[in-house]
C-alpha cells in the first residue's frame, strides 16, 4: 500500500511492462514455462479472478481482456509454434481447444476441459507416432507445453480454397494529390516493394484504379507490351469496363505493372482536375474483388466530391479550442452512412479497406476511417503532406512499404471463450461483430489490438479460470490456420487478492478504448468524466475496505496500481481527449482511431511518453555487438528541463528534441552541425550523420525507436526540433506531453491526486451516498434534490440530449429545484 501524495513517480522503476504471473506453470499439465501466456498476446485487468459477481462489483475494477492475437514478432522473440497433426483436439461440448491447463483423468484415457469441465476421449495418436511406429511422450506435445500455438487447419475448416493475397490500389490523382507529390511517392514505393509483397505461393493478385472526376482502370494483361488505360466517365452506375485482366497475378504481369507504376506520376503531371469520385472507385474495387476477397488500399488527398458519399468541410476554424468545439460530437462522427454501409458489405465478402490520407487541409478522417473500422483495416494520416519535404516523403514511403510487405491474416473470424460463469459483454476494436461472441475480420492486422469487457454471471466453483482466443485465418502464404491463445488465472474469494493482482496497464488500455466509444456516442466531456468516475470508484473501494479512519487525508492504492492515476491523467491529456488548446477534428479523429487499436505497450507510450536527457549520454560507445543503452528515463515534468541541456521525448507517433536556450555550442555542433543554438532551425528535421560519438549514439536511439514503432504499429515517427524560445505552437505541443505539469486549465499530477483524494473522502464520510457522475443531467439533479440530499462538491454541468429540443418547462423545474 502506498500513499501517492507522498510518493514521487520513478519512471525507471514503475513504467516497465514486466509481468509477474499469479499462476505457476507447475500447475499446468506439462509443467512447461511456456504454458504461461505472454502479456504481449493477452492480458487481463485482474490476475486473480473474483469468485463471484458481488466480489468484482465490490472492487469497482473494470473486468476485461486485452488481446493482440496477430502481433508482429519482435527481434529476439520466439515465433509461434506451428502444429500439424492428424486431428485438432477440441472439447465436444464447448468446442475449446486442448491446452496446457486441461487435466488427464481415468488413467490418461480422457481429458477434462478447463472451460466447461466435460471429459473427452484422448485420441490414439497422442501416445503413438504412426509414421515412426514408436511411443511418444504426450507431455512434450506443443499444444500441451505452449499457451500460444497455431494449427494447420484441415479441410473441414474451409468453405472454399484458401484466399490468395489480393490488393486493389485506389489512388487519388486529382490536382491536390499530384501537386503534393503523393502520387509520385506512392507509385515509386509500390514499385520498390513489389518483391516484398507476400507471394510465396505465386497466387498474389493486384489491380490499380486511379480516380479524379472519372475512374481509370488498367488492363495489365501479361500479353500486353504496355498497360492499357480504360476511362469510365459515366458514374451513374458502377461497372467494370473489362471482365478480366483488371485483376492480374503479380508474378505473371510483373513487367506490365512495373511500366504502369513507372509512368503513373507523369501521366497526371499536368492535371487540373480537382474533383474526386472516391465513393464510386470504392464500389468498383469492391465489385472487382468481392468474389475472392482481399484488400482495398486507398491513397487519398482530397475530399470526395462526386457520388453518394461526397463530403464537405464541416470544421469551423473559429471555434477550435473553445468549449463549444468539444461539444460538437458530430465532427467526430461520420458525415453520412455511405462508408459504413459499404464497409459492412465488404466485411461479408472478406474485403478490408485501409486508408492512407495525405490531405493538406480538412480530410474528414471521422468519416473515411469508418471504412477501416468495420473491415479490420487501418487508417494512416499525414497532415499537411508535401513530398518536397524529405521528411514527409520518407515517412509516407516507409509506412506504406512496411504495410505492403508485412505478414497479414485473411478471411478471419475470432472467438473468445471463457470458463463457466464468465461471459463476454462487449468488444472494442476494428472489426464487424457477426454474433454475440464472433468477430469478423476480413484482414487481421499485426498492429491491431482488441479489448473485451467481461462479466461474471455465476459464482466460479473451480480454482482457476481460463480464457481462450481462437483466430481462424488464412496466412500470407495461403495456408488455413488457427491461432489459439490460452490464459489461465487463479480464482479467489478474497478482495485483497483481486486488488493486489490488478493490472494497471490492462485497466488503462481498457479505459482508453472505452473512452473512444463514449466520445463518439456522447461527447468528449462525457468520456472524460467516465474515466474520472472509474478511478474515483476504484480508489473509494480500496480505501473503504483496506484503510483505517486515521488515513482519511491520504490517497492510498496498492503498489501495483500506483501508476493508475498518472495513466488516467495521461488519457485526459491525450490528443484524443484533451479539452484545452486547439485540436483540429481530423487530428482528434485520427488519435481516437489509433487509440482504439493500440496494443497495451504502445498505449502506455502514448499516454506516458518516454523522456530522456541526451546530454547525459556516456561519451564511450558500447562495444561491438552490444546493444545501445538508453539513458535513464525522466519524469514528465518541465522541472527536468535544464536550460543548458538537450532532451528527447517520444510518444509512439513523434519524436521531439528539446533545446534549452543555454545549450553549449559544442553540443549543437556535434548533433546538428551548427555553430550555436541560434543557428539551429526548429521544426521537422533530419539529423545529419556526423563523425562523432554523440551524434552516432543519438542517431542510434532514433533508429531503434523508429524500428520498434514500425514493427509494433507501422509508424515511422517524425523528428521535431523544439527550441525553448522557438515556435510557440510547437513548443506548446511538446510541453503538453509533460503530463505531470499543469498546462492551461488542466491539473498537474499533484493537483489531480488532491482532487481524487478530496472526492474519495467525501464518499467515505457519506457511505450511503452513491458516487455521482462528474457530468450531471437535469434528471440526476432533480432526483437528488427530491431525495433531500445535498449535491456533492463535484464539478458538474447540465447536459441535454443533442437530438432533443430544449424543454423549457424542464428548465424551469430545474431552476426551481436548485432553490429548494
Amino acid at each position: 500500500m502506498v500513499n501517492l501524495l507522498q510518493r514521487h513517480v520513478n519512471p525507471n522503476d514503475t513504467l516497465g511492462l514486466n509481468y509477474q504471473p499469479t499462476l505457476s506453470s507447475q500447475f499446468s499439465v506439462s509443467q512447461s514455462p511456456n504454458a504461461i501466456c505472454p502479456p504481449s498476446y493477452k492480458r487481463c485487468t485482474v490476475n486473480f479472478i473474483p469468485q463471484s459477481p458481488n466480489l468484482i462489483g465490490k472492487s469497482k475494477i473494470p473486468f476485461g481482456l486485452i488481446v493482440t492475437p496477430y502481433r508482429h514478432i519482435l527481434p529476439g522473440e520466439e515465433p509461434v509454434p506451428i502444429i500439424s497433426s492428424p486431428q485438432i483436439v477440441r472439447c465436444r461440448r464447448c468446442r475449446a481447444y486442448i491446452n496446457p491447463w486441461v487435466q488427464f483423468v481415468e488413467q490418461g484415457t480422457r481429458w477434462k476441459c478447463n472451460m466447461c469441465y466435460l471429459t473427452n476421449e484422448v485420441p490414439g495418436f497422442y501416445d503413438w507416432d504412426p509414421e515412426t511406429r514408436t511411443q511418444v511422450d504426450r507431455m512434450k506435445r506443443t499444444e500441451l507445453t505452449h499457451s500460444v500455438v497455431e494449427y494447420q487447419a484441415p479441410q473441414e475448416y474451409m468453405v472454399r480454397p484458401p484466399q490468395p493475397v489480393v490488393m486493389v490500389f485506389v489512388i487519388d490523382v486529382s490536382f491536390p494529390a499530384v501537386q503534393s507529390g503523393m502520387v509520385a511517392v506512392a507509385a515509386k514505393t509500390i514499385l520498390d516493394t513489389l518483391d516484398r509483397i507476400p507471394n510465396t505461393d505465386n497466387r498474389t493478385k493486384v489491380a490499380f484504379i486511379t480516380v479524379d472526376s472519372s475512374l481509370h482502370f488498367y488492363n495489365l494483361s501479361a500479353n500486353l507490351s504496355e498497360p492499357q488505360m480504360l476511362v469510365v466517365s459515366d458514374l451513374e452506375e458502377t461497372f467494370l469496363p473489362l471482365p478480366c485482366d483488371l485483376l492480374v497475378p503479380l508474378a505473371e504481369s510483373r513487367s506490365t505493372i512495373c511500366k504502369l507504376l513507372t509512368s503513373l506520376s507523369e501521366m497526371y503531371k499536368t492535371t487540373a482536375n480537382s474533383q474526386n469520385a472516391l465513393p464510386k472507385a470504392l464500389l468498383a474495387a469492391f465489385k472487382l474483388i468481392a468474389p475472392i476477397g482481399g484488400k482495398i488500399v486507398v491513397m487519398q488527398s482530397s475530399l470526395p466530391s462526386v457520388g453518394d458519399g461526397s463530403l464537405k468541410s464541416r470544421e469551423d476554424p473559429k471555434i477550435l479550442g473553445t468549449p463549444k468545439a468539444r461539444k460538437i460530437v458530430v465532427l467526430l462522427q461520420p458525415a453520412n452512412g455511405f462508408y459504413k454501409s459499404l464497409a459492412v458489405d465488404c466485411s461479408r465478402s472478406q474485403v478490408s479497406i485501409d486508408i492512407f490520407c495525405t490531405s493538406p487541409q480538412y480530410g474528414d478522417i471521422a468519416t473515411l476511417s469508418g471504412c477501416a473500422k468495420f473491415t479490420g483495416g487501418s487508417t494512416y494520416y499525414f497532415p499537411g503532406f508535401n513530398a518536397a519535404r524529405p521528411e514527409d516523403a520518407q515517412k509516407f514511403s516507409t509506412e506504406l512499404s512496411h504495410f505492403l510487405s508485412r505478414p497479414i491474416g485473411l478471411e478471419a473470424v475470432l472467438r473468445v471463450r471463457a470458463s463457466k460463469g464468465i461471459r463476454m459483454a462487449s468488444f472494442h476494436g476494428n472489426f464487424f461483430l457477426r454474433s454475440t461472441d464472433l468477430l469478423a475480420l476480413p484482414n487481421v492486422s499485426p498492429d491491431n489490438s482488441y479489448a473485451i469487457e467481461m462479466m461474471i454471471t455465476d459464482p466460479i466453483s473451480t480454482q482457476t479460470a481460463c480464457f481462450q482466443t481462437a483466430l481462424l485465418h488464412t496466412s500470407s502464404n495461403g495456408e488455413r490456420r488457427i491461432r489459439v491463445i490460452t490464459l489461465s488465472l487463479p480464482v479467489t474469494p478474497n478482495l485483497a487478492d483481486v486488488f493486489s493482482s490488478a493490472d494497471q496497464i490492462a485497466i488503462s488500455t481498457l479505459m482508453a478504448k472505452k473512452a473512444v466509444e463514449q466520445s463518439l456516442s456522447n461527447n468528449i466531456d462525457f468520456a472524460r468524466d467516465n474515466i474520472l468516475n472509474t478511478l474515483l470508484a476504484l480508489s473509494n473501494s480500496y480505501k473503504s475496505n483496506f484503510t483505517s479512519q486515521g488515513q482519511s487525508s491520504q490517497l492510498l492504492l496498492p503498489e501495483n496500481l500506483s501508476l493508475l492515476p498518472l495513466l488516467s491523467l495521461g488519457i485526459l491529456k491525450h490528443t484524443a481527449f484533451r479539452t484545452n488548446g486547439i485540436v483540429p477534428s481530423d487530428l482528434r479523429s485520427y488519435a481516437l482511431s489509433m487509440m482504439y487499436v493500440y496494443p497495451p505497450e504502445l498505449c502506455m507510450t502514448s499516454l506516458h511518453p518516454r523522456f530522456w536527457a541526451l546530454h547525459t549520454l556516456e561519451p564511450t560507445p558500447e562495444k561491438a555487438g552490444e546493444s545501445l543503452t538508453f539513458p535513464p528515463l525522466l519524469n514528465l515534468s518541465s522541472e527536468k528541463l535544464d536550460r543548458g541541456g538537450i532532451f528527447l521525448l517520444e510518444n509512439g507517433q513523434d519524436i521531439y528534441i528539446w533545446l534549452g536556450k543555454g545549450v553549449a555550442p559544442q553540443l549543437c555542433q556535434m548533433l546538428f552541425d551548427k555553430p550555436a543554438y541560434e543557428a539551429v532551425v526548429p521544426g521537422k528535421a533530419t539529423l545529419p550523420v556526423l563523425p562523432n560519438e554523440f551524434s552516432q549514439r543519438v542517431l542510434e536511439m532514433i533508429r531503434k525507436i523508429r524500428t520498434l514503432r514500425l514493427l509494433m504499429m507501422t509508424t515511422f515517427p517524425h523528428v521535431w526540433i523544439v527550441k525553448e524560445d522557438g515556435d510557440p505552437n510547437l513548443k506548446m505541443t511538446f510541453l503538453s506531453q509533460l503530463i505531470e505539469d499543469r498546462v492551461d486549465m488542466s491539473h498537474s499530477y499533484v493537483q489531480f491526486l488532491s482532487v481524487i483524494r478530496d472526492k474519495v473522502s467525501v464518499l467515505i464520510s457519506q457511505p450511503s451516498q452513491q458516487p455521482l457522475p462528474f457530468t450531471l443531467s437535469f434528471p440526476d439533479i432533480a432526483r437528488w434534490k427530491l431525495l433531500n440530499k445535498p449535491l456533492p462538491s463535484l464539478r458538474f454541468h447540465c447536459s441535454i440530449n443533442r437530438t432533443a429540443a430544449v424543454d423549457f418547462v424542464g428548465v424551469a423545474l430545474f431552476l426551481l429545484l436548485l432553490l429548494l
